[in-house]
C-alpha cells in the first residue's frame, strides 16, 4: 500500500536545477545566453570557445563593461539583473536579456567560473561555483570585460544530460547560434574557436554585406539585393534574394526584430505574398531582414528562453514587406 506523501517546499538547490531547464537545454542555449549578456554589456569584441561540441566547455569572453565585485556576486543570484527595475519595464525591453535567470541557471547545473573587471578598476573578481555551490570568490588580475566558463553542463542532473546529442550535433546547434548573433551585430568583432581551432574570426565595424560575405560567401551575396523601407514607424531593411536564387525551405531566411532573432506568422505571410508571383510554388527566397519598431510594440516576455518574439498588430497594419 502506497504511503501518503506530505506537501513540502522544495529547497532552493532543487528549484534552481528544475528552473535551469527552462533557460538552458543544450550547449547552444549556453552560447545564446552568454553572448546576449556580452552584447548587452556593450562589448565590441566577443570570443566563443567550445570543447567537445560545448558538452565539455563553453567559454565566452567579451570586452564589455564588466562588473564590480558586489555586482558579480549578485549576478549569479536568481532574478538579479541590471536591465529592468520594475514590472513596467517589461513592456519596453530594449536589451536582449532582462530576466536575470541565465547565470544562476548555468551555475546550478555546471562547473561555473565568472571572471570580470570594470574598465575603471585595476583588479577584477573571479567567482567559482560547482552545481550551484559557491566555492570561491577571489580578487584577480584580468583584462577589462567578462569571461564566463561553463564546464561539464548537467554533470549533476543526469536526467537532463542524457538528452544531449553527439558532439557534432551539439556543435552544429552552437555554431548556428554564433552565426545568427554575428550576423545580427556586424559592428562587433567575433571569434569562434572549436577544440582550440579557430573556425571564424570576423572583424568588427563591418557592413551587413561584408558580414554576409564572411559567413555565407560571395556567391550568395551576388544573388541578393538591398531593401529598405519605412511605413507607419516600422522600418524593414536588409538583403533579399532575386527570384533566381531560392531554397527548398526557410533555413536561409534570417529575420531580426529590434536586433533579436525572431519569427512571426505575419512576416512569413508577407514574404510569401511578396514573392508569390516571382518564384515557383514550394520554393523560398533567401532573406536577411531587420525589422525595427518601438520596443513597446514587441512582446519578448513569452518564454524564459526568449525563443519567440510576438509582434503587435501594428506590424500587421504596416505591411512592412510590401
Amino acid at each position: 500500500m502506497q504511503m501518503a506523501r506530505h506537501v513540502q517546499v522544495l529547497s532552493d538547490a532543487v528549484i534552481n536545477k528544475i528552473a535551469a531547464g527552462e533557460v538552458v537545454d543544450r550547449p547552444a542555449s549556453v552560447v545564446k545566453e552568454l553572448v546576449e549578456n556580452a552584447l548587452d554589456s556593450g562589448a565590441s569584441s566577443i570570443r566563443v570557445d567550445l570543447l567537445g561540441g560545448g558538452r565539455q566547455a563553453v567559454v565566452v569572453s567579451d570586452d564589455g563593461a564588466g562588473m564590480s565585485r558586489d555586482d558579480a556576486i549578485l549576478s549569479v543570484e536568481r532574478h538579479a539583473t541590471s536591465k529592468i527595475r520594475d514590472v513596467h519595464d517589461i513592456e519596453n525591453v530594449a536589451t536582449l536579456g532582462f530576466r536575470g535567470e541565465a547565470l544562476a541557471a548555468l551555475a546550478s547545473v555546471s562547473r561555473f567560473t565568472l571572471t570580470t573587471r570594470p574598465r575603471e578598476q585595476e583588479g577584477g573578481t573571479e567567482i567559482t561555483i560547482s552545481g550551484g555551490r559557491v566555492l570561491d570568490v577571489t580578487d584577480v588580475g584580468c583584462s577589462p570585460g567578462t569571461t564566463v566558463a561553463v564546464r561539464n553542463l548537467f554533470f549533476n542532473v543526469p536526467a537532463r544530460r542524457k538528452f544531449l546529442r553527439t558532439e557534432q550535433t551539439e556543435l552544429s546547434h552552437a555554431r548556428q547560434v554564433f552565426l545568427i548573433h554575428a550576423l545580427a551585430h556586424p559592428q562587433v568583432a567575433w571569434t569562434l574557436r572549436v577544440d582550440e581551432r579557430e573556425l571564424y574570426q570576423l572583424a568588427g565595424g563591418a557592413s551587413l554585406e561584408e558580414r554576409i560575405r564572411q559567413l555565407f560567401g560571395g556567391e550568395i551575396l551576388a544573388g541578393l539585393r538591398q531593401v529598405d523601407g519605412t511605413r507607419e514607424g516600422v522600418r524593414v531593411h536588409g538583403m533579399a534574394s532575386l527570384p533566381q536564387m531560392t531554397r527548398g525551405d526557410r533555413t536561409e531566411q534570417y529575420i531580426f526584430v529590434n536586433g533579436r532573432a525572431a519569427s512571426a506568422p505575419v512576416v512569413a505571410f508577407a514574404i510569401s505574398e511578396a514573392y508569390q508571383a516571382l518564384i515557383p510554388r514550394g520554393r523560398q527566397p533567401v532573406l536577411f531582414l531587420f525589422i525595427e519598431l518601438p520596443a513597446d510594440e514587441v512582446d519578448v516576455n513569452v518564454h524564459p528562453a526568449k525563443k519567440r518574439g510576438a509582434i503587435s498588430a501594428r506590424l500587421n497594419r504596416a505591411r512592412c514587406a510590401d
